[in-house]
């Protein structure tokens, strides 16, 4: 089958394929579907029933390319699934109209890659307390994480706090070896891999030990008042009802706080209810507090990521 729109510059189709074609892959991985390139014109073995879908993603693909947009894999996915789900509409100006939010230690900057996660990046600038809820992958935990080094360097605060409920606090940390930090860390490595990305290792232990940044468990937050502070409360969905409570009340002024979390993957024992549902319950509707959701189409990590959370849920 070959699709009837074609692609004329070779600049665009470079930016369309990707590094070795690995945007065309896609289609196999997610839809089963090989396509490839001859000359100008787009050749697939797809289904007769599938012909207009592929037409309308590759329109949006080719539109972004002449842009010069360079796609990544995660693009080409996120418009596979925002064709399925018919929210492809404006896409082209999610791109054209998004700016970087921050540049990382080796340049590379980052901007928002879905709608949600704009509707994040936006409600986090207007709002001092947001919370935002969904599935893993979809970018909460990062970007949050480089809102509050955007806001660090730009003077609006003066520290960052990133902070996790440690579920297992109790008897298991006191079979892990080593001091209190050495037994909390594994528990905030993905806190210390989002700094890692942005600042590189030794920029982010600098800026620990001079304690700018300050990643600790949710316990250490209590009897504290965080002022000019941006405060991340990570897995939220760990927190008991008045763990948050505690939490959401050591705000002060000038501070921002960000809450993220899945209340659909909570590790509480049977019968605890957990902060975050109960929070969003109470919450709703608060002026100044916005709740961001975050959906699978969010999704930004490997194709089988979003099949694997699909038919979990079915189960």
């Amino acid at each position: 089958m070959t699709l009837e729109r074609q692609i004329d510059h070779v600049d665009a189709i470079s930016k369309l394929v990707g590094n070795h074609d690995r945007n065309l892959k896609v289609f196999k991985q997610y839809m089963n579907v090989t396509v490839s390139l001859q000359g100008k014109h787009i050749v697939c073995d797809a289904d007769d029933d599938q012909k207009d879908m592929l037409e309308t993603i590759f329109n949006i693909l080719i539109d972004l390319a002449e842009h010069q947009f360079s796609l990544t894999e995660r693009d080409v996915m996120y418009v596979i699934k925002s064709v399925e789900r018919n929210q492809a509409d404006d896409l082209l100006s999610l791109y054209k109209n998004r700016k970087p939010i921050y540049t990382n230690y080796v340049g590379k900057q980052i901007v928002a890659k879905t709608f949600h996660q704009q509707d994040y990046i936006d409600a986090i600038s207007k709002n001092d307390l947001t919370f935002g809820v969904g599935p893993a992958g979809t970018g909460k935990t990062f970007l949050g994480v480089t809102m509050a080094l955007q806001a660090l360097k730009m003077n609006q605060v003066k520290k960052i706090i990133l902070t996790r409920p440690v579920v297992e606090a109790g008897e298991n940390l006191g079979f892990l070896p080593g001091d209190l930090k050495e037994k909390i860390d594994p528990y905030l490595i993905p806190l210390y891999d989002a700094l890692y990305d942005m600042l590189g290792i030794q920029q982010t232990n600098t800026l620990i030990e001079r304690q700018i940044i300050e990643i600790a468990p949710l316990a250490f937050m209590r009897g504290r008042t965080l002022e000019r502070a941006f405060v991340i409360l990570d897995e939220a969905q760990n927190t008991t009802v008045s763990q948050m409570k505690m939490f959401l009340t050591r705000l002060g002024f000038s501070s921002k706080m960000l809450i993220t979390g899945d209340p659909s993957q909570t590790d509480l024992p049977k019968g605890v209810s957990s902060g975050l549902h109960d929070a969003l319950s109470k919450l709703k509707g608060v002026k100044d507090i916005n709740i961001v959701q975050f959906d699978h189409i969010d999704v930004i990590r490997h194709p089988l990521v979003q099949r694997i959370l699909e038919r979990y849920e079915q189960s």
